[in-house]
Formats: C-alpha cells, structure tokens, sequence
C-alpha cells in the first residue's frame, strides 16, 4: 500500500498569533524576539509576520540588523506560554485524524494517514479538512503538503507559503522534483552545494541523472543519500511523538551583567518558565543544568544530578544558584544565562517515591499561578524578590 504522509507547517506561527491576539497588528510588520532598543539591542528574531519578510527581515537574524531594516515595525516579546497553548490546540486537531503524528517543532508536524483513509476519506480530504479546521478554530493558516513519504510532503508544504496546498501523487514525483534546485534535498549545505555546482548540478533532475556510484566518489555516503532523494524515495517512517529529552530557557542580557543580584533574579524567573513548562506537560526532571555565556563569549555549563526529580521553581532555582556560585563571576561580564532540566519522566508515573515528597500544597499554589498568568500574561503575579531591588535572594 503507498503510504499516505502530511507535512502541516504552521505560516509565521509566532507573529500569527500575535496578529490574530491583536486586531491593530494585522497585515503589519510583527516582528518577535528580543527587545530592538532603537537598533541597540541584543538577541535574536524569533519569528516575523509575512509583510515584516518584506523588508527582508528573516528568523535568526540579530535583533539590531531587523530594527534597522524595519524601524517602524511592531517589535513583541516571546511569549511562549501562549505559543505553546494555541499549539496543544492545533495538535489537537491534527490527532482527531492519526495517533501517528511526529512534531517537528511547536508549529510543525509530519502525520502519517495511511491507515486513516477509509474512515476520513483520501489523504487529500484529510490535509484539506485539517487546514479547514485550523483555520475556523484558531483563525490561524497552515500550509499542508501531501505526498507518498516525509521529504516529499516537506518540499510540497514549502512551495506555496503561505496558506500553501500542495498533493504530490506517486506518479507525479519526477515531474515534481524535476526542476527543483538541488538546494531544496536535505543535506545540500553550502559546502556539498558547491561540489554540485562544480558538477554541473543544479537541479534535482540533474543530479538524479548521475550514476550513484559517481556521486559517491565525490561526496561519500552522503552521494548516495542524495541521489535517493533525488528520485523521491524516501523511507523513514513518521515516529509518534517521544518525551521530550530535556525542557529549558534562556535570556540574553541587554548590557552584559556583573551585578549579582540581578543574575540571581535572573535566574530566578528562568526556575519560573521551565517550571511552568514542566508543569504543563506533566513532567519532573533529575538534572539541572546552568549555562553562562560571557561578553567574550566563552560559554561554561555546570549541571547537577539530583536524587529524585522535581519540577517546582524553588526546586529548580535553589540547585541552579548554587552551580551559579560555583563559577568564578568576579570582574566577570554575563552576556547570557540559561537553564535546563532533563532526565525527564512523567509527574504521575510509578516508582520510588521521593525521601521528602513536594507539598501538595505547593503544587496547587504553583498551578494557580500559571492561571493567573494563562488569563492576564506575565505580570499578571509577580514574586517579591522580582519587584524589590532590596529583597533578599529569591526563591520564595
């Protein structure tokens, strides 16, 4: 039986949401990610709006270079929270139709309907009823892309952006990739892309006419991957989606930090963001790890492995501060601060219970304030150690 594989991309999810969760912002240039500072500031761009791309703003570009192509654009902090809860709906969709889905990212899935047709209808029925649904539930555009395996549904879903609709039938796949620059196969970088061009090789069809072992010759195993693709074969299953190996956060520093306090608040609304994450998705974890990047640079990474996992903030803020002091700041400048649990395992799952158990009441109080910042956003609770230049050191 041909298989039957979606590739569901969500467009600009980021800046999508931010223009469907404001009205004034639609069919302006959003731009998501670190705070510009009038071109001065650091970081990087998360994601922009379509009309932002205009401008040739892109994702992972320096914040700065983005404010000085786009000064008047709408420039939004990241609010993942948000992000992460209108993609648990999305995904909600998409599963009504397979348990075979396997996310690529928060905006981003493969599904396998192979099996789905004879209750849903044609793997093109289904991509169409999926985007629908998309659409009327969250007000959001996905592009779609159908195909008999992985490296063809990504290809189609690419094509069209936005609102793109693609189908690639079986018999259609060397007419489809024909024309295609060779740059669109996974694995053609800058450097393989070069030896190609120095071939000759600018297209998928080109390179599918070249002997296997030729291309081996030149490229190694790699030669053989690509003229495999070339032809649109493509084997890999769709792998249903694994626990995460480790959940984290990060912040960049608008000037480069030496004050401690400031570090350690810091780090304390970092313990905040995973913890939350955790929380959402029914996880503890046994390792924390800190990560320090300095002005010049040079980045270290400490990590502790603790008896029993954990979850709440003051359980992760407390071992994270104290691999903190572990690394010599003095007279040192911290560009950039992160944490990271892993070892993860479900919060409900059986086993050895802990030697001291978390308060129950802890949890509940730690739940209630994701409510409270679910409904009115970050500001909505705020620690007292996180408001008062002269309170002592956070983490309750």
């Amino acid at each position: 039986m041909t298989r039957a594989i979606i590739h569901v991309d969500m467009d600009a999810f980021y800046a999508a949401v931010e223009q469907r969760d404001h009205p004034a912002y639609r069919g302006r240039p959003v731009i998501v990610g670190a705070d510009p500072r009038a071109g001065k500031g650091r970081g990087v761009v998360a994601a922009c709006s379509y009309e932002a791309r205009a401008f040739a703003v892109r994702s992972a570009m320096p914040i700065s270079r983005a404010y000085r192509l786009c000064p008047r654009g709408i420039f939004l902090p990241i609010r993942m929270d948000r992000y992460e809860e209108v993609s648990g709906r999305i995904f909600g969709i998409v599963r009504r139709y397979t348990d075979l889905v396997e996310p690529l990212s928060i905006d981003e899935a493969f599904l396998d309907v192979t099996g789905s047709r004879r209750l849903f209808g044609e793997a093109v029925v289904i991509g169409e009823r999926i985007k629908a649904e998309i659409r009327e539930h969250e007000g959001l555009t996905a592009s779609v892309g159908v195909a008999p395996n992985k490296f063809l549904a990504k290809i189609a879903s690419d094509l069209e952006k936005p609102d793109g609709f693609v189908v690639v039938r079986p018999e259609e796949v060397e007419a489809f990739l024909r024309d295609l620059p060779v740059a669109r196969l996974w694995g053609v970088g800058e450097k393989t892309g070069a030896i190609l061009r120095g071939l000759g090789i600018q297209t998928i069809g080109e390179l599918s006419r070249w002997p296997e072992e030729a291309l081996c010759r030149r490229l190694g195993t790699v030669g053989e991957q690509l003229h495999r693709l070339s032809r649109g074969i493509d084997d890999r299953p769709v792998v249903p989606e694994a626990m995460a190996k480790s959940m984290g956060a990060e912040t960049t520093f608008a000037v480069d930090c030496e004050d401690l306090r400031r570090i350690r608040q810091s780090l304390l609304r970092l313990a905040e963001r995973v913890s939350a994450r955790l929380r959402r998705e029914g996880l503890a974890g046994s390792t924390i790890t800190v990560k320090i990047r300095f002005a010049d640079f040079t980045t270290l990474t400490r990590s502790l492995t603790l008896p029993a996992p954990l979850a709440l903030t003051d359980e992760i803020y407390h071992p994270a501060l104290s691999l903190v002091h572990k690394v010599p700041l003095e007279g040192r400048k911290v560009r950039l601060l992160g944490i990271a649990v892993s070892k993860l395992t479900p919060k409900a799952s059986p086993g050895q219970m802990p030697l001291f158990p978390s308060d129950p009441r802890r949890e509940n109080a730690a739940r209630a304030v994701d409510e409270i910042r679910r409904r009115f956003g970050e500001a909505g609770i705020v620690r007292l150690s996180l408001l008062s230049p002269g309170s002592r050191e956070g983490g309750r």
